[in-house]
């Protein structure tokens, strides 16, 4: 990993020759790959720059580390899941800010091999999962067998370390995976790899509706330095465009500060995320808006999955959607 913080670290620019650009620490929720090529593009390709903005990047481990980062004051702004971020505001008051959708879809699934026996939600009873501790999956494993008429006594759930869930599955240790649909062409290339063909059914089409991964500020940040965040969004939104409309660069553009990734692992990430970025719901809505439904409604599957109160929090409170540009 050193060779991608020192290729972030030195990217040092000037904005429009006068002043120094500004620093912003953008914080990754988890380590970097090609589901997160956005944030690469503005660097590597110079939409940051542009912006007047050197930004560095610090990676994580999961959404409760990347919000702890922002609210301490030690990062700007950076990704994270809206539910963790409304299970926080509930817990601690977390000054921490929703400013634009990404993921308007969970990315939440089922893996499974053809010959399992699993074609549908319902076949999972009586069946063996593996899933990783700390997936933030395993919240709303409940209420997805629930929406299907199943509860957590009718599996088996193993947990293990995230590196050995697709070798289970692929060895036959275990009838299923829970991961994210942006495994989907590392885990079917292993598939293949093995002879096998994989099976993915998205949690989003059995009845999950919410939002998962957003891009969240420092209420700091946005106080202090509200230009600086418009500036930063505005670059963002340019460079998750550029990504899908030239993946190939966009992959390059993580390997550029990452030589140690290999492009086509980069490439598959990075088209299994667009699915969860570009779709009938961008088409409807637009990209990075927070619909007030469907706000709503993912409130309601946090609130139900972690116990609290729907009276506990107003999911409009955790949004700010004056940063984001004008369309």
């Amino acid at each position: 990993m050193k060779s991608f913080l020192t290729a972030t670290a030195v990217s040092t620019v000037l904005a429009t020759g006068v002043h120094a650009a500004d620093e912003v620490k953008f914080q990754l929720d988890w380590l970097p790959g090609g589901d997160k090529a956005a944030i690469f593009v503005c660097i590597e390709r110079g939409f940051c720059e542009d912006a007047g903005l050197n930004v560095t990047l610090e990676t994580g481990r999961g959404s409760s580390e990347s919000l702890t980062k922002l609210a301490t004051g030690n990062t700007d702004i950076g990704n994270a899941d809206i539910g963790a971020l409304m299970a926080a505001r509930v817990t601690e008051n977390l000054p921490v800010t929703a400013v634009m959708s990404y993921y308007n879809q969970g990315p939440h699934a089922f893996f499974t091999l053809k010959g399992n026996g699993i074609e549908s939600f319902a076949d999972v009873k009586g069946k063996s999962l593996v899933t990783s501790p700390f997936t933030s999956s395993n919240v709303y494993l409940p209420l997805v067998l629930h929406d299907n008429g199943l509860t957590m006594d009718d599996i088996e759930l193993i947990k293990t370390d995230p590196g050995a869930l697709n070798p289970m599955l692929v060895t036959g240790q275990t009838d299923a995976v829970v991961s994210w649909i942006t495994d989907v062409t590392r885990y079917t290339q292993q598939a293949k790899d093995a002879g096998r063909e994989m099976i993915v059914l998205p949690w989003a089409d059995a009845g999950l509706v919410m939002y998962s991964g957003t891009v969240v500020a420092s209420n700091k940040f946005l106080e202090e330095r509200p230009d600086v965040a418009r500036r930063f969004l505005d670059a963002f939104v340019k460079s998750v465009e550029y990504m899908r409309d030239n993946p190939d660069d966009a992959a390059q553009a993580v390997t550029d500060a990452v030589p140690e990734m290999d492009q086509a692992t980069a490439r598959g990430s990075l088209n299994d995320a667009l699915v969860l970025i570009f779709n009938e719901i961008t088409e409807t809505d637009g990209l990075g808006v927070f619909d007030a439904e469907r706000l709503k409604a993912t409130w309601l599957r946090v609130a139900e999955a972690q116990g609290f109160d729907v009276s506990d929090l107003d999911p409009e409170s955790v949004v700010d959607r004056s940063f984001m540009p004008e369309s």
